[in-house]
């Protein structure tokens, strides 16, 4: 697990890097936008961005043949530009240069985030593929929690400091990741990447081989069908109340906005002291299993926050669903892998993206109209119910595939 570890500098940087700009640059935007929808549809840049690059970027990085692997070469070019974009982005001097710099730094993120994330079912065996998920989860958790704490106190001295320190960060991150983890020496199924190197050496005599292409269409079975659209739904739900959540505190609950932004706190606090855990009992127990009793216990949790009648109840209650949202998503990524074949892993990143990906476009907008058709109150009751279609679609899935799925549930 040495190798996860250090790995998990790239989802460390990651989870920085997104969590200080989402946390800023709406700030930014204010000065020139005046409309809070405005600005929530150009904060959502990336989401489009990871909705037709990284399927075609994982799959694309299934099919890469060099000399640093199938994935390094995506994260040699990929996090340099964003570091740099990253940088530039307090430095804009108008809403064209900042729009400018947000699309351009997205699109380098977009070339890295799905071979990052396909790197670790690359170097980690099939069962212990839940528990390096929990390990490099957890250190994505530590880098959103670090950004919130240092990059408040950064931001106040200067807005510019929190961008320079993240982007530094992701070339530090990258110096380590590329360090320490070589492709062809770490990794579990490296057999496709020597023979192309092998052919390459000897160019001479044998033209150079390249993985046949994998086709999106084809990786759509009954099993990962049903598992996609479960993602799908849940994360409906998760982003739902995710993206709403301080203004349903504030205005069904009467919380100070202090109070409801701090109350989040514990449902996130709780997903990352649940990470490492999580992935254990995934690997002991069986994926399904831990995410079917996650997504029971989630739907169940956000179906009594409409009972919730104090603020100790409200924050337990969210307390509890950070541990069942970790049973869910630290479960969900190597499941998908592990649904397929090896030779797919980059290809059913890009796909476990695209859903979650759509989730984020369409759900804050559909709930956001539920409530103005009804009102606040809506929000967990759609949010469990949407929960409960996740666990319908759990059960639709059937029989699994053979190969790497055997030991998945």
């Amino acid at each position: 697990m040495k190798k996860v570890w250090l790995l998990g500098f790239g989802f460390f940087s990651i989870s920085i890097t997104w969590s200080l700009y989402n946390a800023f640059v709406p700030f930014f935007l204010e000065k020139y936008v005046n409309s809070v929808a405005l600005i929530s549809f150009m904060m959502t840049i990336d989401n489009y961005f990871a909705l037709f690059l990284q399927p075609w970027i994982g799959n694309r990085s299934d099919r890469t043949v060099s000399r640093y692997g199938r994935r390094m070469p995506y994260l040699l070019l990929g996090m340099p530009l964003a570091a740099v974009l990253t940088m530039l982005i307090p430095y804009h001097s108008g809403l064209f240069t900042l729009l400018l710099f947000m699309m351009l730094m997205n699109l380098a993120m977009s070339l890295y985030r799905s071979p990052t994330v396909a790197l670790m079912p690359d170097i980690t065996p099939e069962p212990q593929r839940t528990k390096a998920n929990g390990l490099v989860n957890f250190m994505g958790g530590v880098g959103s929690i670090l950004a919130f704490g240092a990059g408040s106190m950064l931001y106040d001295a200067n807005p510019a400091l929190p961008f320079l320190v993240a982007g530094l960060i992701t070339l530090l991150c990258l110096l380590i990741v590329a360090r320490f983890i070589q492709e062809d020496r770490d990794g579990v199924n490296t057999d496709t990447v020597r023979s192309g190197l092998q052919a390459q050496q000897r160019n001479a005599v044998v033209p150079q081989l390249k993985p046949a292409r994998i086709s999106l269409l084809k990786q759509l079975d009954r099993t990962t069908f049903w598992l996609l659209a479960a993602i799908f739904f849940w994360f409906v739900a998760y982003q739902g109340v995710e993206t709403l959540f301080t203004l349903y505190g504030k205005h069904h609950l009467g919380l100070s906005e202090k109070a409801a932004s701090f109350s989040l706190t514990f449902f996130s606090l709780a997903f990352v002291a649940f990470a490492i855990p999580s992935g254990w009992l995934g690997g002991r127990f069986g994926k399904k299993k831990m995410i079917v009793t996650g997504v029971i216990g989630l739907t169940a949790v956000f179906a009594l926050v409409g009972f919730a009648e104090n603020l100790l109840m409200l924050r337990g209650l969210l307390l509890t669903g950070g541990i069942f949202w970790a049973c869910i998503n630290i479960n969900s990524y190597p499941y998908v892998v592990a649904t397929g074949t090896e030779e797919s892993i980059g290809t059913r990143t890009g796909m476990y993206y695209l859903v979650s990906s759509l989730a984020a476009i369409s759900s804050p907008p559909v709930l956001g109209l539920l409530i103005d058709l009804t009102d606040y109150s809506v929000l967990f009751y759609a949010a469990a119910g949407s929960m409960a279609v996740a666990l319908l679609c759990l059960y639709m899935m059937g029989g699994q595939r053979t190969g790497t799925a055997e030991s998945a549930d």
